[in-house]
């Protein structure tokens, strides 16, 4: 289970402090996928990137299974898989090499790296890409490859941000349909969008952010009784909106 209580994280600019975090608390419960919605510039990449310690927040704090990420960077990462937001891989390597590596990154044996690579290469149909050199691998392919070495240590909790942001409608489908075997496993899932459709046909809990404040959180049926709308869609808009009014 991860835990974010009380987020807060500000950045200086030229002109002034810019507050992307303000006060962001939620839970995300394991065989469960949680999704963060919200617009761009909402605040979730900058709250993923405090869960997963990349960031450290100005106030607040993250828990995973128990561990205090302030406390236990370490622990808390070994026990994450994280897509960021940057899909970067190595170009030299093959998508198998780029595997590999992060294994042993994780103090993996050569045995259980070649086990949990032919495990997830079946997961994400990776079969005719595997051993290819990844320079020139399309965005799908590039996001497969990053999902497959950020879980190649077989962690608990999984966090993603906007796995299928530019995928095509078959790659995406895939995805979809590879998270829900994640969240079968029991595993914790929390992912972002922007993509109102993909956070309803996946998410048990919805965590809406609008301007780095948590405007709504349920389940999408809790979310259409607090707004008082039948679609979700609408009970979106509506929550965004009462936080636009706020600011107004």
């Amino acid at each position: 289970m991860i835990t974010a209580n009380d987020l807060h994280k500000s950045f200086k600019t030229r002109t002034g402090t810019v507050n992307a975090v303000e006060g962001v608390s939620f839970q995300a419960h394991d065989g469960q996928i949680t999704g963060l919605l919200g617009p761009n510039g909402a605040g979730k990449t900058t709250t993923l990137r405090m869960l997963y310690t990349l960031m450290t927040p100005d106030r607040g704090s993250v828990d995973v299974d128990g561990t205090d990420a302030a406390r236990a960077p370490e622990a808390v990462r070994r026990a994450l898989g994280v897509l960021p937001d940057a899909r970067g891989v190595y170009k030299r390597l093959t998508a198998r090499e780029n595997i590999a590596y992060f294994g042993e990154l994780h103090g993996m044996s050569a045995a259980d790296i070649a086990k949990r690579t032919d495990i997830l290469s079946r997961a994400l149909d990776m079969g005719d890409i595997l051993d290819r050199q990844t320079e020139g691998f399309s965005q799908g392919q590039r996001t497969k490859t990053a999902i497959a070495r950020a879980l190649v240590h077989d962690p608990k909790n999984v966090i993603l941000d906007e796995p299928t942001n530019g995928l095509d409608v078959m790659t995406t489908r895939a995805m979809r349909g590879f998270l829900q075997q994640l969240k079968a496993e029991g595993r914790c899932v929390i992912f972002s969008s922007h993509i109102m459709q993909e956070v309803a046909a996946l998410c048990d809990r919805i965590v809406i952010i609008a301007k780095g404040r948590v405007v709504a959180a349920g389940t999408p049926e809790e979310l259409r009784e607090q707004t008082g709308e039948a679609n979700l869609e609408d009970a979106f808009v509506k929550a965004i909106g009462s936080e636009e009014g706020l600011h107004a």
